[in-house]
C-alpha cells in the first residue's frame, strides 16, 4: 500500500486511557490522521499483537492508513501490519529488510552520524526517518538531546535527496505545526496531542488544518 505519513500518530496506551487504544485511532483517523505506529514499551509481544490486530481491525473500512508496529518485526508480521519501525538498538535493519522485504520499514534518526550510516546501507533497506527528538517530550524521557529546527530541516533534505521520506517527531504540538512543517519534513509524529486528547477526532483536524495552513 502507498505510506503516507503527512499526520503519524504514535500510540501510548496509558495516554489513551481511560479509552483503548484502538477507539481513539478509529476516531484519530476520521479526524485525519494518516498513518498509526502502534507502540507500547510496557506490553508483552502476546499483549502487543493483540493490540496490533486491535487496531487493525478499528481500521477496516480505512485501508488508506497504514498501521506500523513500533520494534516488533514478528508482530508486524503476524498481525498483518504494514509496516515496522526500528529504533537505533533494535535488530539490525538490513536483516529485517531480508526478513520483511513487503513491510514499510522506518527507522529512527537521533544524529547526523545516525543518518550517514543510514544512507550508507543498500538502497530500498529504509523507507522513512523519523527524526527525533525533535524537541524534549515527556512521552519518551529516554530519547536522545533535542536536534531543532535547524537540524531536521538538514537531515529531512539529506534525507529526500536520497528518496527517503522523512518524519520528524518529539514535542509537536498543534501551535508549532507550521514552523516543523517549514522545515521539509514529509510528516508529522504526534502522541500527547492526540492521544491525551478529550476529543481525539476534533485534535487529529485541527493538526491537519494547522498542516494545510487553514483557519482553526
Amino acid at each position: 500500500m502507498r505510506f503516507d505519513p503527512t499526520l503519524y500518530l504514535v500510540t501510548d496506551t496509558a495516554l489513551c486511557a481511560p479509552r483503548s487504544v484502538p477507539e481513539v485511532v478509529a476516531a484519530a483517523a476520521a479526524g485525519g490522521v494518516t498513518a498509526v505506529q502502534v507502540r507500547d514499551k510496557t506490553a508483552s509481544r502476546r499483549e502487543l499483537l493483540e493490540l496490533t490486530r486491535a487496531v487493525r481491525a478499528a481500521l477496516t473500512d480505512r485501508p488508506d492508513v497504514a498501521v506500523v508496529v513500533d520494534d516488533a518485526v514478528d508482530v508486524a508480521l503476524l498481525a498483518g501490519a504494514d509496516g515496522v519501525h526500528l529504533g537505533q538498538d533494535d535488530l539490525p535493519v538490513t536483516e529485517v529488510r531480508a526478513l520483511a522485504p513487503h513491510l514499510h520499514l522506518g527507522l529512527s534518526i537521533g544524529s547526523a552520524a545516525d543518518l550517514d550510516a543510514a544512507l550508507a546501507l543498500p538502497a530500498g533497506t529504509v523507507d522513512l526517518v523519523g527524526l527525533s527528538p525533535l524537541w524534549s517530550t515527556p512521552t519518551k524521557p529516554d530519547a536522545g538531546p533535542e536536534l531543532g529546527l535547524d537540524v531536521v530541516r538538514e537531515l529531512a533534505a539529506r534525507a529526500r535527496t536520497a528518496g527517503i521520506a522523512a518524519v520528524a517527531i518529539g514535542g509537536i504540538h498543534a501551535d508549532r505545526v507550521a514552523e516543523v512543517s517549514a522545515t521539509g519534513v514529509d510528516g508529522l509524529c504526534v502522541v500527547s496531542d492526540v492521544c491525551a486528547a478529550a476529543d481525539p477526532r476534533a485534535a487529529a483536524t485541527q493538526l491537519r488544518r494547522a498542516l494545510t495552513g487553514a483557519p482553526a
